[in-house]
């Protein structure tokens, strides 16, 4: 099997290759003038090379053959020829140089706009679409399938259309000198198609063998290397030489294979081509001799044939590689086309004031107030202070539709409150947190915030009233201020070094190598894991939102560490809604409620004194009668 995040590479061709190609003229079409100033260039470089191989049959017939026996022969006509001759293939060469130059710059800007329109949908794609698709198989869409379209239309296309051009140019020309010999080609070449049909098919089979492979390979080392320490822990290093080298064989054996049938066919076809060239050469020589054809129309046409077989391979070895790069191009446009997240909240979050009497109107600047702005159908608007007030109201949800996860939850946190989520894995904690986000939306029953049906709230606002501290933290590559900041894009220095200072960050910044201006690297592999935690609620701390949800946030912090930050932690949810989920029972004593859930369901709930006298599942988890899983 694969690897994580690798794809297996089911096939090259396209399943709808029209559609694909019609949606990527689409891109093309702002490109229209250079394209059509390329295909001018490509018909000139084709042109070229197809009329400087019949000035062979003037240069031989009218002046090498009458100078065979003069001794003081008038070359002046013919260095003039040759002259000529000499612009003609220079023309192409600048043709053929032009050309690739407007490609390259068609494929780059083409892909480019691909790239962005790609980048930019991913952000409007629900959280679902990313729990049901892989890191590794996203980034093929930008990495290979863009690659192959780069390869396409920077050479496939032009050298596609380029061979065409050459080889109904030299056919044509081929009739005219001589249609006899025009007939010998075709059969020669007609058995030239089959051994590369025959061959060249061979040759993809174990191409795609060796992708599959090489996939196989690439996926094995990479989750080797992120999980060595397990592999040395367990001493499993032999086991997973030996697997690798099971891999790497196989792998080994396809690539041998595939190359080989590769390696075979130019041979092959070279040779074919000689003994084309020799028995046209003959059939010729015997014409000439017979007088039905001349020396110079001989040479063109020799010439022709070489000309003629290399564009038909080109033409064939192009053909597998636009197909390929068509399904790269098929794969990118579903990743367009998936349905982005659905909105359709219209309430909205503003800045807001009180006048004398208390009550809330809009502000355009920041005044330390938020409102909810609520238009109503009949033209009125109403604002709500922002206050954090969140309600469930017998909520049922499923990520799947045969699969329920939680049933029936009814609960309630005023504003300020703090609410604390025990159970075992899967119970259903990180999922009231995700309905509270919209990350997904609720199918039955209603989640109110501050009175308001959350799915009438703008899902960017109400995002933004909400901050995150996740267990598995994600940072940035940037300095550490940077990912503070990342809470609120305009909070000052010193705002972000307040919010440092409040999850008791600071003491460990301030002995980095820069400080504040240390960069973070790949997910900040230069800090310990209760660090990155710290960042994290640091990040938290710094977009100073009414809600605040922890999800497993002091998972990675040792107790000392944990101790502390309790103060800044307590001060951080002072006057905020809090929900948090923990493992550690510690700490959530001080919640003003805590709910256990068992199989989506609340079981129990109360606080830390009211579950204790209880004696039920709490009570059992508390005491270390029950383990959390």
């Amino acid at each position: 099997m694969p690897g994580p995040g690798r794809r297996q590479h089911g096939g090259f061709k396209p399943q709808n290759t029209g559609k694909t190609l019609g949606r990527l003229i689409k891109y093309l079409s702002c490109y229209r003038l250079q394209l059509i100033t390329a295909a001018i260039f490509i018909l000139i470089s084709a042109a070229a090379n197809v009329v400087g191989i019949y000035f062979l049959k003037p240069i031989i017939n009218n002046y090498i053959v009458p100078f065979i026996g003069q001794k003081n022969p008038d070359l002046s006509g013919f260095i003039k020829m040759v002259m000529l001759l000499c612009l003609v293939y220079l023309t192409g060469v600048s043709g053929t140089y032009i050309y690739n130059r407007i490609m390259l710059n068609i494929s780059t800007g083409t892909l480019k706009k691909l790239r962005v329109d790609m980048f930019t949908h991913m952000q409007s794609l629900p959280i679902k679409f990313f729990d049901t698709h892989t890191h590794g198989e996203l980034m093929s869409r930008f990495t290979n399938d863009i690659d192959t379209l780069r390869e396409m239309l920077s050479h496939g296309i032009p050298n596609l259309f380029q061979s065409s051009i050459t080889v109904t140019g030299v056919f044509l020309m081929m009739l005219i000198l001589s249609p006899l010999l025009t007939i010998l080609v075709i059969f020669m070449l007609f058995l030239m198609f089959l051994t590369v049909r025959k061959i060249g098919g061979k040759s993809a089979m174990y191409f795609k063998k060796q992708q599959e492979e090489i996939g196989k390979v690439n996926g094995y080392i990479e989750e080797m290397i992120e999980g060595q320490k397990v592999v040395k822990v367990f001493n499993h290093e032999n086991t997973v030489k030996e697997r690798f080298e099971e891999l790497n064989e196989q792998l080994r054996q396809a690539s041998t294979s595939a190359h080989t049938f590769a390696g075979i066919l130019m041979p092959i076809m070279g040779n074919l081509s000689y003994v084309q060239y020799a028995i046209t050469a003959a059939a010729g020589a015997v014409m000439a001799v017979n007088g039905l054809i001349d020396l110079g129309t001989i040479g063109s046409f020799l010439q022709y044939t070489r000309s003629f077989s290399q564009p038909i391979t080109q033409i064939s070895q192009q053909m597998n590689s636009i197909l390929n790069a068509l399904a790269g191009a098929e794969r990118i446009f579903q990743l367009l086309d998936t349905e982005p997240e659905s909105d359709n909240g219209y309430v909205e979050l503003v800045y807001a004031s009180k006048d004398e009497n208390g009550n809330i109107k809009e502000s355009d600047t920041p005044t330390g107030i938020w409102a909810w702005k609520h238009p109503h159908s009949d033209g009125t608007v109403t604002y709500t202070e922002l206050n954090g007030d969140v309600r469930f109201e017998d909520v049922t949800f499923g990520y799947e539709e045969n699969k329920t996860v939680l049933k029936g939850i009814s609960l309630y946190a005023k504003p300020g409150q703090k609410i604390a989520f025990v159970g075992s894995t899967g119970a259903g904690k990180t999922t009231i947190t995700n309905l509270i986000n919209r990350f997904y939306d609720v199918p039955d029953g209603k989640i109110r915030y501050d009175g308001i049906n959350i799915n009438k709230i703008k899902k960017a606002d109400l995002r933004r009233s909400l901050a995150m501290v996740l267990q598995d933290t994600h940072l940035f590559t940037g300095t550490v201020m940077d990912n503070i900041r990342y809470g609120r894009l305009d909070a000052t220095d010193e705002e972000c070094i307040e919010a440092a200072k409040l999850a008791n960050a600071h003491s460990f910044i301030k002995h980095l190598p820069q400080g504040y201006n240390t960069i973070i690297h790949a997910d900040g592999s230069n800090l310990s894991q209760g660090q990155k935690q710290l960042l994290a609620i640091a990040r938290a701390a710094v977009a100073n939102p009414p809600v605040l949800i922890l999800d497993e946030a002091t998972s990675s912090i040792d107790t000392r560490t944990e101790a502390l930050i309790e103060k800044g932690m307590d001060t951080l949810m002072e006057g905020r809604t809090v929900f948090v989920i923990a493992h550690r029972l510690s700490t959530v004593r001080n919640a003003n409620a805590i709910m256990v859930l068992e199989n989506g369901e609340i079981i129990e709930r109360g606080t830390h004194d009211d579950l204790i006298a209880l004696k039920g599942k709490y009570y059992q988890l508390y005491t270390g009668m029950l383990e959390l899983s």
